[in-house]
């Protein structure tokens, strides 16, 4: 209502400009009055035709136009001083005066929107958090978004920043979907599906990103450019990609690994603690078996060969904690009562 209220305001004040200029080239009769009539009311209706068309506005442009405008009216006072002892009609003077002033502030807007992202124009104004969610935002990595895990992460409400996918990340994404190869086509529709279903949901707030930077132009390769996009905007970056992760904290780009998200919240096993586990292959060493946990984690087990294919105890030794995850080594419990206990606590 507000807006609608300001284009009106608009409008009139443009009818009264155009009536205005109207009277001074001529009157109601005068072809040219008319012309200037038609020629202001125009540039009013197409300014608010403009905005109307306009929907999604950035603060940046916002930022950009006070400040070319604020400059722009400096400039045209400082020409029209300069000009005035030139000019004897005091009328003429005023509409020479206006001629610049709106020269100058148009000159120095479009400058101002062109480069824009060159500069960082900050106007003060209050943050309403319902607007903004958490703090410093984060990018997500291509990998990341087919992993799917950030979209169940998502639902669990952990996350209260903004996530931010760069418009070439999710054109990678398109391309690898329009794959002729099956597996990355799958792999890209995967991603998609993940996109829209984070996307609906209301629990996070996601934004695809032009990524209009000025450092992103000489650079082609997705990772290198959503290191810069993160680091020019201070956002952190989402991915499960190890050589993405470490370029990222070489450039002092802060990272969330998914893959150390995931193995943090793997299940903590202690020296002399017994496990029961189903061996399911042969390990590397002679006479080693290899289990898995629930949650995944791999359990190496001495001299447990012989007992592939069964479930049995073992009485944890060592905790490895390696790039790749955590990996839990042990022996296997002899105990008679010992294995009797936990396969009776396993059946109840």
């Amino acid at each position: 209502m507000l807006l609608w209220i300001l284009r009106g305001t608009f409008v009139a004040v443009m009818i009264g400009t155009a009536l205005n200029m109207m009277g001074y080239f001529g009157n109601e009769s005068s072809l040219l009055g008319i012309l200037a009539f038609g020629l202001v009311l125009a540039v009013g209706i197409a300014i608010v035709v403009l905005d109307l068309i306009i929907k999604h506005k950035e603060i940046t442009t916002i930022s950009s136009v006070s400040f070319g405008l604020l400059l722009g009216l400096v400039l045209g006072a400082l020409f029209s001083m300069a000009i005035e002892p030139y000019v004897q009609d005091k009328q003429l003077a005023l509409r020479l005066r206006l001629l610049i002033t709106v020269v100058c502030c148009y000159f120095l807007v479009s400058t101002l929107l062109q480069t824009k992202d060159e500069f960082r124009f900050i106007i003060p104004y209050v943050e309403f958090s319902k607007q903004v969610k958490g703090g410093r935002p984060l990018a997500l990595d291509t990998s990341v978004i087919i992993d799917g895990r950030i979209a169940d992460i998502c639902d669990t409400r952990i996350i209260d920043a903004k996530m931010i996918v760069p418009r070439f990340v999710l054109q990678e994404l398109q391309h690898i979907a329009d794959s002729s190869d099956k597996l990355k086509r799958n792999r890209g529709r995967r991603g998609m599906d993940m996109l829209k279903k984070m996307q609906s949901n209301p629990k996070v707030e996601l934004q695809v990103h032009e990524a209009n930077l000025a450092e992103l132009r000489d650079v082609q390769k997705v990772d290198e450019r959503l290191v810069i996009f993160a680091k020019a905007l201070g956002a952190r970056v989402v991915t499960n990609d190890y050589n993405l992760n470490k370029i990222a904290q070489l450039q002092g780009v802060d990272v969330i690994n998914l893959n150390e998200v995931a193995n943090a919240l793997k299940s903590v096993a202690l020296p002399g603690e017994i496990l029961n586990v189903r061996l399911v292959k042969a390990g590397d060493q002679i006479g080693q078996g290899v289990g898995y946990l629930d949650d995944g984690t791999m359990v190496v087990v001495e001299q447990g060969r012989q007992a592939i294919g069964q479930e049995v105890a073992i009485t944890v030794t060592s905790v490895l904690q390696t790039n790749a995850g955590r990996m839990i080594f042990g022996r296997v419990e002899s105990r008679p009562q010992v294995v009797a206990a936990n396969a009776a606590a396993a059946a109840e």
